[in-house]
């Protein structure tokens, strides 16, 4: 079994910054794609950061120059560290990562539970 599990969300003031984190554990024999999106309400689910599969980074346009993604190989761990946060980032913040358990099982998108973020003064 698999599990993503975020940390790090909270309440900030505009202009503050956070660092959420994501930790794979269970049966795990490679990990691609890491990444986060984003869900706030009433909008759809957006790709916030993500590592690509030839580990270029892809970046939602309104965060670029703010946010950086990163990533520890050796404790399976994904991270997103955003500075000059703004109310419009307030949302649901989700870790997604495709995930193969076995070297004979095909690889499978996992989701964290979700961490909030909220921006506001």
């Amino acid at each position: 079994q698999v599990q993503l599990v975020e940390s790090g969300g909270g309440l900030v003031e505009p202009g503050g910054s956070l660092r959420l984190s994501c930790e794979a554990s269970g049966s795990i024999f490679r990990i691609y794609n890491m990444g986060w999106y984003r869900q706030a309400p009433g909008k759809q689910r957006e790709s916030v950061a993500a590592f690509t599969t030839d580990g270029g980074t892809n970046y939602l346009d309104s965060v670029k120059g703010r946010f950086t993604v990163s990533r520890d190989h050796a404790k399976n761990t994904v991270y997103l560290q955003m500075n000059s946060l703004k109310p419009e980032d307030t949302a649901v913040y989700y870790c997604k990562a495709d995930i193969a358990p076995s070297i004979s099982t095909p690889r499978t998108r996992y989701w964290g539970p979700g961490t909030q973020v909220t921006v506001s003064s």
